[in-house]
């Protein structure tokens, strides 16, 4: 079976796409996206893997409450003069394209955001949309596939760490709380899970 068709009925017409936020508090209203990655997911049965990764540092837009906390936490300087961060907009539009093109590759309908906490992923990009009023969103507006819950089913842990080593995969505290870091080794949690499940169904006859 070809990719495209694969991934096209897989989840019925859904492109599974991995997404990661950094931002300066937990209010998707009030508080800045300032990094935001995204890992587009395809490959045939048994064999999901990340095909491409967009990333970009994000600026604050105006009037955002920056929680002194909640950077301290991922490390940001939402003011640093190397982030090279972008304008809200320039990254969701940087995001947005890609994404609908192997949405449109992949013989689906729409993309579904893949996140770890991915309800709180959803919120940030949603908010950041109605800031910016930029069109063509390709995520399914409420719906999401959550690694938390995925990967307590499959490994009996929530934490994304522990889950990504429960899965056999390497990590790294140094380059965890980077959405680009973070997105990658979610977007591999969520494969090996899949293809996981995917074996074994087809080792029982299904």
């Amino acid at each position: 079976m070809a990719a495209s068709s694969y991934i096209g009925g897989r989840f019925r017409g859904f492109l599974p796409v991995v997404v990661d936020v950094e931002t300066s508090g937990f209010d998707s209203g009030r508080n800045a996206l300032l990094e935001i990655a995204a890992v587009i997911i395809g490959g045939e049965a048994g064999m999901l893997r990340p095909l491409a990764t967009h990333h970009f540092h994000v600026q604050p837009f105006a009037g955002a409450v920056l929680d002194p906390a909640a950077l301290a936490f991922t490390g940001i300087d939402p003011h640093h003069p190397l982030r090279g961060a972008v304008s809200e907009a320039e990254a969701l539009a940087g995001l947005f394209r890609p994404i609908r093109a192997a949405v449109k590759a992949a013989a689906c309908r729409r993309a579904i955001l893949v996140g770890h906490n991915a309800a709180f992923d959803l919120a940030f990009v949603k908010a950041a949309e109605q800031r910016t009023q930029i069109k063509n969103n390709p995520f399914h507006l409420f719906s999401t596939f959550d690694t938390v819950s995925l990967a307590g089913l499959a490994y009996g842990e929530t934490v994304l760490a522990k889950a990504a080593q429960a899965a056999g995969l390497e990590w790294d505290n140094q380059q965890a709380h980077s959405a680009l870091y973070d997105a990658q080794q979610t977007a591999e949690l969520f494969c090996r899970i899949v293809n996981r499940w995917d074996f074994y169904f087809a080792k029982a006859g299904h």
